[in-house]
């Protein structure tokens, strides 16, 4: 009996590995989070769940108290079931004023039978443009999966379970601005976008189907909470733990786990900005070999 391929192997630990991380450390929605639109859309059922519906008349959102420069945040998250076409639920970090940061993931709903889409940007100092879209490679509305965004001084890792999707890195040497600066809030939210949301806005919402529900739990903020503009962990006084502040601060991805991103890009991403010569007929500098 011939001996498993290193793919056969690499994906058996990938898996195990997104089962391992689909266990979030649970904060409070009471605490840490308010609902903020959808007149009674959204509801914060316990410490551990939140839901939010969207109807004809309105979606619904919610976002952190806190503010935060740097961190781990993850948000186990079960998405619309069903024919979602034409919704969109988010997850995502963002600052104030119009040059402002910004770290998103969108969940693109799909018509029944069809994979979701990941929509991931990355904006700095009020410019975005930097999208990257995947299929995930599993049933996103059966059961809650782990979404988390790294951001620290020199990467920002979008990961779902545990495997990273990709890395914006700090390549300010090559004129690229890095996200450093600004405080952000974290944001979700479920809303109609059917103009562009699904095929493009050719699949429009079925709205015989409303109200629809995403539902959200174990949101976790392992970060550094600004506050009258100061940043607690230079303090010494970050929300994490010593070790858990350790090891996001200095993340990055180990020849592993880059291997599991390139996996993942290589089977399931569907659009990627740095490909896009129509778009961008001199790639952006992030995305220039060096």
């Amino acid at each position: 009996m011939s001996p498993p391929s290193p793919t056969a192997m690499l994906l058996v630990s990938m898996l195990s590995l997104s089962s391992f991380l689909t266990i979030a450390h649970g904060g409070s929605f009471y605490q840490d989070c308010m609902v903020t639109w959808g007149d009674g859309r959204g509801k914060i059922i316990n410490d551990q769940l939140l839901t939010l519906s969207m109807d004809k008349y309105s979606g619904s959102g919610f976002e952190s108290k806190n503010e935060y420069l740097y961190g781990k945040i993850e948000m186990q998250i079960k998405f619309v079931p069903g024919n979602s076409a034409g919704t969109v639920t988010t997850f995502f970090l963002r600052s104030q004023g119009p040059a402002h940061d910004e770290l998103d993931f969108e969940f693109l709903g799909n018509v029944s039978g069809q994979p979701y889409i990941v929509h991931t940007n990355v904006f700095t100092q009020g410019k975005g443009d930097r999208e990257q879209q995947f299929y995930l490679w599993f049933d996103p509305t059966k059961d809650f999966h782990t979404y988390s965004i790294t951001w620290n001084p020199q990467h920002v890792i979008f990961a779902v379970d545990g495997i990273p999707l990709r890395d914006f890195k700090n390549l300010e040497s090559r004129g690229v601005p890095f996200p450093k600066n600004q405080a952000m809030k974290v944001y979700s939210s479920l809303w109609n976008a059917d103009d562009w949301a699904t095929m493009g806005g050719l699949v429009k919402t079925d709205w015989t189907q409303a109200p629809f529900t995403a539902s959200f739990r174990n949101f976790n903020a392992d970060a550094c909470i600004w506050s009258w503009g100061t940043s607690r962990c230079s303090s010494g006084k970050s929300k994490a733990p010593a070790s858990a502040k350790e090891a996001w601060w200095t993340d990055e991805l180990s020849p592993m786990r880059y291997r599991r991103m390139r996996w993942v890009q290589r089977k399931y991403m569907i659009y990627d900005y740095c490909a896009d010569r129509k778009r961008f007929p001199r790639p952006p500098p992030e995305c220039r070999r060096r």
